[in-house]
Formats: C-alpha cells, structure tokens, sequence
C-alpha cells in the first residue's frame, strides 16, 4: 500500500507540473497579445491561471482517478522522467511558499515598525482601524489581510487638505473591499513556473495598475469634487515622495504603490466619465446561473472523464523513457 500511495504522490505531482507548464505558456502567449482591459479581475486570474489550474486538476481529477482504477497489486517501476518530474514539482510548490512567507514576513515586519509611534485617530472608517503614526514622509497604506488596518502619517496629514485625505481615504477603503493585500500575497506566493518568466511581473504590474483605477472609482467618482480631491492628493504625495516599487512585492496597498499616476489623474479629471456602472442583476443571476450550468455538467462527466484520463495516464507512462 506504502508504494501505492508513493507512485500515486509521484504521478500527482507530474501531473501538476505538466499542467503548470502548459497553461504558464498559454498565459505567456495571452500576456504577448495584451489584450486592452483595465479590469483587475481579468489580470489576477490570469496570473493564477497556471497554479490554481495545475492544483485543481491533479487533486480533483487525477488522484481520484487514480485511486479509483490504478490496480493495487501491480506496480510500474519509479522511472527518472517522473521521478524529475515529482521532484521538480516539489521545487515549485516549495519556492511559491517560501515568497508567500517571506512577502508575509516582510509586510508584517513594516507594519509594526510603523505601529510603533502610531495612535488611534478618527478618519470616519467604519470597520477598518485607523492610526496616526509620527512620520514627517506623505504614507498613507493599508496594511494586514483578514483584518486591515489604516495607517496615515503625520506628513500625510500636514500635506493634504480635508478633502484630499477623505478622497484618499476612500480609496484606500477600495483597496479593502477588493481584497488587494490578499491578493498581492497570492500572486506573490503562486507555485508556478510563470514565475521564471518577465511575464509574471508584467502582469503583476498590470493588476496593480488596474487595481489602483479600481480603489480610485471607489473615492466618490459620482461627484467631480472628490475626483479633483484625490487627483490633487495624488500629485502632492507624488512629488514628495516617489512611487517604491518593492511594496509592490508585499500584502501592502499604499496610496501611489502601484505607480500609473499621470494616466490616474488624467481619469479622474476627465468629467466624460460617469460614475462606474454597476452590473445589473438580471446579468449577474445569468452568470450564477452559467456557473451552475457548468458545474452540472462537469458533475455528470465526472465518472467518464476519470477513466479518461486514469487510460491517457497509462499510455503516456508506458511511452516514457
């Protein structure tokens, strides 16, 4: 039984690197045609594209396809290819945790430096702690993941009027409701071979940018008042103190962390665009109903595709050197 489950763990882990490796140049090859979007969404599932895929697969198709038509009393050898494979796999799955950790180490290590001079103070964020730290540089973050904390600082305060820092607020509150910390950190810790490539960090980047448009959308956009108001903060914080790209790489939001400055203000000033648009229901009942459609349909060719794939298994074992 012990090297069952042992060739079992091996085939499982091949399988996810192969995945990995197929769908990470599927979005190297999407990446290079750039499609025009600015919807965060798109961005992040396409740069999670190859590990969340690669894991699904290998633990809900391919080791219960195993483990339901893989005979126990015969046992094909551990071959180098797979073995490499396994190993490999292992490799990934451990680099991917190590970032994760260390992003997570680093993140958590700033924010308590900071906590160290810092003090409740009322910004009106219901449901989000905020504190004032005594720190003369223009910082204004969002920091933690399951429960954030708003962190602004002395020279953030003497630097913006009233209704600059409530615009800035807001869109802080954005990053929050969006969830960015978190998903910074499963960006940054994705077990992938994505990560090898320039691809990786470009759409990174993108998802950032976008990220950032989405937390502006949700400073006011209704009224031209709070757009000039967060425009305005945005170049004041700008001059003081450039863009630092490396929190980039940590579960951090800051007001102009994710750079793009010139095309944000100019969005927030054109007064063409209207306040973003909500989907309307009927749209999202036709996307839960899709959905549900879809797992239906993979729940009733469920049986069929794990003899499938337990039969291609075997067949590409066997062609293996």
């Amino acid at each position: 039984m012990i090297a069952f489950l042992l060739h079992g763990t091996t085939l499982t882990l091949a399988c996810f690197l192969t995945v990995n490796f197929l769908l990470s140049g599927l979005v190297v090859w999407i990446a290079r045609r750039e499609p025009r979007t600015n919807a965060p969404g798109f961005w992040f599932a396409l740069r999670l594209l190859p590990a969340i895929s690669a894991a699904a697969f290998a633990s809900i198709v391919f080791a219960p396809s195993y483990w339901r038509y893989e005979p126990r009393d015969y046992m094909e050898g551990f071959d180098v290819t797979l073995t490499a494979s396994a190993i490999v796999a292992l490799v990934v799955l451990g680099a991917g945790a190590v970032r994760g950790v260390s992003a997570w180490a680093r993140a958590k290590r700033r924010a308590r430096l900071w906590m160290q001079t810092a003090r409740p103070i009322d910004l009106g964020t219901p449901g989000v702690p905020a504190f004032l730290v005594e720190i003369e540089a223009p910082i204004l973050a969002l920091v933690g993941l399951w429960h954030p904390r708003l962190l602004v600082t002395r020279g953030l305060i003497d630097a913006l009027t009233e209704e600059e820092l409530a615009a800035s607020v807001a869109h802080e509150l954005g990053h929050a409701c969006g969830w960015d910390n978190f998903k910074r950190l499963a960006m940054g810790a994705a077990p992938d071979l994505l990560t090898l490539t320039a691809t990786a960090r470009a759409l990174e980047r993108r998802w950032a940018s976008a990220a950032e448009h989405a937390a502006d959308r949700m400073c006011g956009v209704a009224t031209s008042e709070s757009r000039c108001a967060l425009a305005s903060a945005l170049v004041k914080v700008a001059r003081l103190t450039p863009p630092a790209p490396a929190l980039l790489a940590e579960p951090i939001s800051t007001l102009i962390g994710g750079g793009e400055i010139a095309s944000r203000v100019q969005v927030l000033l054109d007064d063409r665009r209207g306040p973003s648009v909500r989907w309307p229901r009927s749209r999202r009942y036709v996307q839960r109903l899709t959905v549900a459609i879809a797992l239906g349909a993979f729940a009733a060719a469920y049986g069929p595709l794990l003899r499938a794939v337990h039969e291609l298994t075997e067949i590409v074992v066997r062609s293996l050197p």
